[in-house]
C-alpha cells in the first residue's frame, strides 16, 4: 500500500508545502485531532495509520473498522512536527471522508433493505473511482456489506457485451462452464425474466437481474419458481438501486442487491483535523494555544 500512499503525498506536495514553510518555525511539535462532524461507519483505520505515519507523524487511532461514531468524535490523534501534520492533513481526510461516506451508506442500505427481507445481502460493484477499488471494497465491509468479486480474476461474470459477442445467453454459460474450474462460479448478467430462465437452464450459479424494475424482478423470481430452478441459483438485482428503492428490491425476493452508489455517490461524510496543543515551541513545552 505505501507506493500509493507516496503518489497520494507527491500529488499534492510535489513542491513541498509553500505556507507552512513560510509561515511555522521548524521543531513546531504539535497534537491534532480528527473528528467527524457527522454521525458515521468508520473504515479504513488501518490505512489511515499506515499514511500518517510514513509521514512522519505518530498516529493514534481512538475507533475501529464498523464502529459507529457520533458527531464531535474524535477518531484520531496525530502528534509530530506541524509541518508534517499539516503536509498530510488533507490526503488523509480525503481518504477517511471518502472510506466513512461509504461505510455509512452501505450500513443505512442493509437497513432498508433488510426491514423487507432480513438477512439480505447488499453488496458493491466494481465501479470505483480509479485508483480506489480497495480501500472502497474495504470500506464496504466495513459497514456490513458485500464485497463481490475483488478484481476480474475473481469470478466469471458475462455481461452484456460478452452475449453480444457470443450472441446467446445459454451458450456463454455453457462455454464458461466447460472452461472454467470447479472452484469458480459463474454468473450471468440478464436483462429480461426469459434470459433469467435462458441462463438458469444452462447452469448459471448466479444469475443478475440488471436495470429491471421492481415488478420486472419479482416476475423473473416467479418465473424461476414456476420452473422449478429458483432454489437451484443466486438471484441479484442491480441497477438504479439507491437508498430510497432498496426495500423495494429487497421485497421482490431476491438474494442480493448490489449498488454502485455505494462507491461512487455514497452519503458525504465530513471529517476535520484541528491543532489542538502545541506540545513545543522554541524549546518551550506545552506552549498554550490563543483562541
Amino acid at each position: 500500500m505505501l507506493p500509493r500512499y507516496l503518489s497520494w503525498l507527491v500529488e499534492d506536495g510535489f513542491f513541498g508545502d509553500i505556507t507552512t514553510e513560510a509561515l511555522i518555525e521548524p521543531g513546531t511539535i504539535v497534537e491534532a485531532h480528527v473528528i467527524s462532524e457527522d454521525e458515521a461507519v468508520a473504515a479504513c483505520m488501518d490505512e489511515a495509520v499506515e499514511i500518517a505515519a510514513y509521514s512522519g507523524v505518530e498516529p493514534e487511532p481512538q475507533v475501529k473498522d464498523g464502529e459507529s461514531v457520533e458527531p464531535g468524535k474524535t477518531v484520531m490523534i496525530l502528534r509530530g512536527e506541524a509541518s508534517r501534520v499539516l503536509f498530510v492533513e488533507r490526503v488523509l481526510l480525503n481518504m477517511l471522508i471518502y472510506c466513512y461516506s461509504v461505510a455509512t451508506t452501505t450500513k443505512l442500505m442493509i437497513r432498508r433493505a433488510s426491514s423487507e427481507k432480513p438477512g439480505i445481502r447488499v453488496a458493491a460493484t466494481r465501479k470505483t473511482p480509479p485508483g480506489l477499488l480497495y480501500l472502497a471494497k474495504k470500506a464496504v465491509a466495513a459497514g456490513g456489506g458485500d464485497t463481490h468479486r475483488l478484481s476480474l480474476s475473481h469470478m466469471i461474470l458475462i455481461k452484456d457485451n460478452h452475449l453480444k459477442i457470443i450472441g446467446d445467453v445459454g451458450r456463454a454459460v455453457s462455454i464458461a462452464r466447460e472452461k472454467a474450474s470447479f472452484a469458480t462460479k459463474i454468473e450471468v448478467e440478464v436483462e429480461s425474466p426469459q434470459q433469467a430462465l435462458q441462463a438458469a437452464r444452462a447452469g448459471a450459479d448466479i444469475i443478475m437481474l440488471d436495470n429491471m424494475s421492481p415488478d420486472r424482478v419479482r416476475e423473473a423470481v416467479m418465473l424461476l419458481e414456476t420452473e422449478g430452478l429458483r432454489k437451484h441459483v443466486i438471484l441479484e438485482a442491480s441497477g438504479g438501486i439507491s437508498l430510497d428503492n432498496a426495500a423495494q428490491y429487497a421485497a421482490t425476493g431476491v438474494d442480493i442487491i448490489s449498488s454502485s452508489m455505494l462507491t461512487m455517490n455514497p452519503l458525504k461524510r465530513r471529517l476535520k483535523l484541528e491543532v489542538v496543543k502545541i506540545i513545543e515551541k522554541n524549546n518551550e513545552k506545552n506552549y498554550p494555544l490563543r483562541r
